[in-house]
């Protein structure tokens, strides 16, 4: 051992102390509840989906011909391929949920504020790219709805000025869905939104490593200077209880409420209803609601406010008296959102 470790240190000369004070920073007592340790639960989920997937893309066809085909061996023959797919489609929803609730607990406790602004907007970034991950897996099954779900948003797409039809044609590269369009779909799914939210992921854990976490106080902690535990071990026994909680629902998901297979794609009908994920279903009955170029270039200027929000709301705090009218905008904003999901989840068309 002892060679090995000289070898080593010959090639990688680091101190093993100044890598545990680089890598153990304290960090604030208030992470060991759970709601505020929910930044690791999107990458564990990412993890699991990486895994599934790689495993899941030996099988799959990503062809009109062969896509629907491939999905229904993995799911009825392929060995414990139904179990693999039901994983990666319950782990996938359960990361989005994630990010959204992290996103919620950043949001409601001020920590977008100076200087973390540039970290909310790349987390709004990490956001769009889950959101984007989910669609374009959802869209490779090839079945009835996710083929006619897949050109309604490039339809919606194109209605976007300026750039619009040159979106629809990059997400199904041509015109209108064709046998092309699987594969664009497989290689946004399968390396270029992963790649993208990986990187974005590597600027969100530098920023935080050098701007610190955000310290909040509460009631039942102990006094300033015994505020902090040590991020390893305590705070990676956390995170590592919080993973294997999720491995066990992840399983339990997966043999109670399998993935199953709907009817195959058919461009010539188009189905009685058509509903995208449920992750979608406020922006789809927002689409309802107001229709065509207005909803898409009203939700784009919600999308940019959400980006801007940490100087608007440092602009509220500034220049008015309602130094937390976030708290209250977030709690309208957040009911709406959770009333237009459930509205659409109820109406059956």
């Amino acid at each position: 051992m002892t060679a090995l470790s000289r070898w080593i240190d010959g090639r990688i000369p680091i101190e093993p102390g100044a890598l545990r004070e680089l890598t153990n920073e304290p960090v604030p007592y208030h992470l060991k509840r759970w709601w505020f340790a929910l930044g690791g639960t999107p990458a564990y989920l990412f993890v699991v989906q990486v895994v599934t997937g790689v495993l899941l893309a030996f099988y799959y066809q990503p062809h009109p011909s062969t896509a629907y085909e491939s999905v229904r061996y993995i799911t009825e023959d392929a060995t414990f391929g139904w179990y693999l797919r039901s994983v990666h489609k319950w782990a996938a929803t359960l990361m989005i949920a994630a990010v959204v609730l992290h996103q919620l607990r950043v949001y409601f406790t001020g920590a977008y504020r100076k200087p973390r602004e540039l970290n909310w907007m790349v987390g709004m970034l990490l956001l769009i790219c889950t959101l984007m991950l989910g669609f374009t897996g959802y869209s490779l099954v090839f079945e009835q709805l996710s083929y006619w779900g897949a050109t309604v948003s490039a339809n919606i797409a194109d209605t976007i000025p300026v750039v619009g039809g040159f979106l629809k044609r990059m997400l199904l590269a041509g015109e209108a869905y064709n046998e092309r369009t699987l594969a664009r779909f497989f290689v946004l799914h399968a390396a270029v939104l992963p790649g993208f939210l990986v990187a974005l992921v590597a600027v969100h854990i530098a920023l935080v490593r050098i701007q610190g976490v955000t310290e909040l106080r509460f009631r039942d902690e102990p006094p300033q200077e015994e505020g902090k535990f040590p991020f390893i071990p305590d705070h990676i026994y956390t995170e590592l209880i919080i993973g294997l909680v999720l491995m066990v629902l992840l399983s339990a998901l997966a043999t109670l409420a399998p993935a199953t297979m709907g009817p195959l794609a058919d461009p010539m009908t188009t189905p009685e209803e058509i509903k995208p994920e449920w992750f979608f279903y406020v922006t789809f009955r927002w689409l309802k609601l107001m229709g065509g170029t207005a909803a898409v270039l009203s939700m784009g200027l919600i999308v940019f406010v959400m980006f801007a929000w940490p100087f608007i709301d440092a602009w509220f705090r500034r220049r008015t008296p309602f130094r937390e009218a976030s708290v209250w905008i977030g709690v309208a904003a957040t009911l709406l959102i959770i009333g237009m999901t459930v509205w659409e989840a109820l109406v059956p068309h």
